[in-house]
């Protein structure tokens, strides 16, 4: 069950001290075992590719302990394909935590009631009933596997279940639903909309994608059961097209600029994956599926950014509500809009989808990996689903751009074999688990829910069918060593006698993203802030929480010794109306401009007004990742820079140097030194 964008960066974290410890290798094989099923001679921190290179990683064996019947009572406001023959349809547990004996037990959401055996939330989600339906879907058209078209098809039927068909509400979906079959609209803690089928949401745009993608993979199958799926299909369309859709070009402000409106719940990220499903419908022939897919294609293109202007380096944004917010969940973006434009034949779409696999994604495996949010800096856990993202996106990108995004896929993908910073393998491909996360302090989630599984899984998926890429994710057994963004918080740096430290009494979240220690300086007219750089060949950006009216403008002024090499300003306020954003003003990293010697400099903040100063973000001109493998190191250069590099060996192999776009441009060693392209990068194994 994926946490809501809203709630995402101030929920506490609600994780059984059983579940979050250290892994050593007794634990990884304890808790591996799902519901006692045998790890056979695979140990969990051993490498698949060493045991059997030719054997497919991906089994559905977790997720079908996960799996449940369901009984359901067709009522006049919901029912499903064939209720009368068969009343009983499949869905996924939403979460499964370890029972400390090897094994697993299912949970639902919220709180159970000891009396009813109901719980605050429900046993079971749409969210993920939708999501599991895509595995059984893939699995089956990949493998002819009959066990898995059957188990699509009842999960679908599951899935129609929550999907209202008549009144105000028809075409939307129920979220939750309790272990006899109940709906339950409203849940406890109230998640919006409420009642859960009262607007669009995140579960339908994945109604969307699973029926989209159930109407392609049956179409030559059932053809009762295809005209139902694409019934089911047009009418959530029919509830989208009463919002989202009917929103197409109108645009909305969000400080100061203007964004589509027209965006799922928003975001480009529910609305993405909602796109994979129209994707796919589309390519099997329903022409309603295309219009839909043309009109959201536009409205995700729209929250792109360029690298050549700093953060967000490329990455699509998610969110209306921030620009200085993105997160790994839900980060299907880049894979829709590649698979969309080339379906579509619109250049810019897959452009987008380039940056953010290309230049984007290496800043992010620099950065130790996908943490789940850069609120604007790289932070909180990692986990399946948003390791998944950045495996599909460079995947899908692939497909219109060149090779060394496949060697960037596999590279990212080695995550679930060790490159994560707990430093063990999270996902068994002798049963199936995958972890629910590692923390940044290496700790192990050692639960394995329905969405870890799912997104787990959908990237084995793609590994089985991409072999080389396999080759390389299963040849990775640790994260050695990285260096990405470094931050010095404006706290912890010289001020000057009026500098003033604030700490919001609200916390480190603004509304729109997080203060970096949870605190920023006030630097009013005249004051300054000196940070002390040690980074050779850094690039600097300015971390300001802008203000909503003109407040003057933050001069920075880049020292060696007593010697001034550069300057530059940027504006403290001036964003503009929020618009729909929660608070007024901003917090995006601003780059500053100029270069950094390959010695130590100051570099010194003057306000002229009022300036409120979080911290400075010191970017390397070329990141690194080190991964240890099975024959030695793969190393990750990546250049910020737009100009070419040569660097040091990091560690002895050979490999290619690539543009943004993964278009191969030579060697990469040469003259003992690594060469790395303006905005691309090397990756030497």
């Amino acid at each position: 069950m994926a946490i809501s964008r809203r709630t995402f960066l101030t929920a506490a974290a609600a994780t059984s001290a059983l579940a979050l410890l250290p892994l050593d290798s007794t634990g990884a094989q304890a808790s591996a075992s799902a519901a006692g099923l045998p790890l056979g001679s695979l140990p969990l921190g051993s490498l698949p590719a060493g045991a059997n290179a030719g054997a497919r990683l991906t089994n559905l064996a977790h997720l079908r302990f996960l799996l449940a019947e369901v009984p359901v009572v067709a009522s006049a406001t919901h029912t499903t394909f064939g209720i009368d023959v068969s009343p009983r349809v499949l869905a996924p547990w939403t979460y499964a935590d370890t029972d400390g004996a090897g094994g697993y037990r299912p949970v639902g959401g919220g709180t159970r009631d000891a009396v009813t055996g109901s719980w605050t939330q429900g046993a079971y989600n749409a969210d993920d009933i939708a999501r599991a339906a895509v595995v059984f879907l893939r699995e089956w058209k990949a493998t002819g596997d009959a066990q898995a078209r059957d188990e699509a098809r009842d999960v679908l039927r599951s899935l129609a279940f929550l999907q209202t068909t008549s009144g105000p509400n028809a075409g939307r979906v129920v979220l939750w639903q309790q272990e006899d079959g109940t709906l339950n609209p409203s849940a406890i803690p109230v998640e919006l909309p409420d009642p859960s089928d009262s607007a669009e949401s995140y579960w339908l745009a994945r109604t969307v994608w699973a029926f989209g993608e159930g109407y392609a993979a049956f179409r030559r199958e059932d053809a009762e059961f295809t005209a139902f799926l694409l019934s089911r299909l047009h009418l959530a369309l029919d509830a989208l097209g009463r919002e989202s859709l009917s929103r197409a070009g109108q645009w909305v402000r969000s400080d100061g600029r203007d964004l589509p409106a027209w965006l799922i719940a928003g975001g480009a990220d529910a609305t993405a994956e909602a796109m994979l499903g129209l994707a796919a419908a589309t390519e099997a022939g329903d022409a309603r599926s295309r219009q839909a897919l043309q009109t959201y294609g536009e409205g995700v293109a729209a929250m792109a950014t360029v690298p050549a202007k700093g953060w967000p380096f490329g990455a699509v944004l998610p969110w209306t509500g921030s620009l200085g917010f993105w997160h790994a969940w839900g980060a299907a973006a880049p894979e829709a809009l590649a698979r969309a434009g080339a379906l579509l034949r619109r250049r810019e779409w897959t452009a987008a989808a380039v940056a953010d696999a290309g230049t984007f994604t290496p800043q992010v495996l620099a950065s130790g990996g996908p943490h789940n949010a850069w609120a604007p800096l790289p932070a909180e856990a990692q986990i399946a689903y948003g390791a998944h993202g950045r495996v599909a996106a460079a995947v899908q990108a692939a497909s219109v751009g060149g090779e060394g995004l496949r060697v960037l896929a596999g590279l990212a993908a080695g995550w679930f074999f060790g490159a994560n910073t707990a430093g063990v393998p999270v996902y068994d491909p002798a049963t199936g688990v995958t972890f629910d996360g590692v923390e940044t302090d290496g700790r192990v989630n050692r639960n394995s829910g329905a969405e870890s599984t799912i997104h787990g899984l959908l990237t084995m998926l793609l590994l089985d069918a991409n072999r080389d890429i396999a080759r390389i994710a299963t040849s990775i057994t640790g994260l050695s060593s990285f260096s990405g963004l470094r931050v010095i918080d404006a706290e912890g740096a010289r001020l000057s006698a009026g500098c003033v430290v604030v700490r919001p009494e609200g916390g480190a979240w603004t509304g729109e993203g997080n203060l970096s220690g949870g605190a920023y300086v006030r630097v009013p007219a005249g004051e300054s802030v000196e940070f002390d750089v040690t980074e050779a060949d850094g690039i600097l950006h300015g971390l300001v929480w802008r203000q909503a009216a003109d407040a003057g403008e933050a001069v920075w002024e880049v020292f060696r010794g007593r010697r001034r090499l550069w300057s530059s300003r940027t504006p403290a306020g001036g964003t503009g109306e929020r618009g729909l954003t929660e608070a007024d003003g901003m917090l995006v990293p601003q780059l500053l401009g100029g270069d950094l010697p390959g010695e130590p400099v100051t570099v010194r903040c003057t306000s002229t007004g009022d300036v409120r100063l979080d911290a400075l973000m010191i970017q390397p001109a070329v990141a690194n990742a080190v991964y240890s493998t099975t024959s030695g190191a793969a190393v990750l250069y990546a250049n910020g820079t737009r100009r070419d590099q040569r660097v040091a060996v990091l560690a002895p192999g050979a490999g290619r140097a690539y543009e943004a776009d993964g278009s191969q441009r030579g060697q990469a060693v040469g003259g003992g030194k690594v060469r790395v392209r303006g905005g691309g990068f090397t990756i030497t194994q």
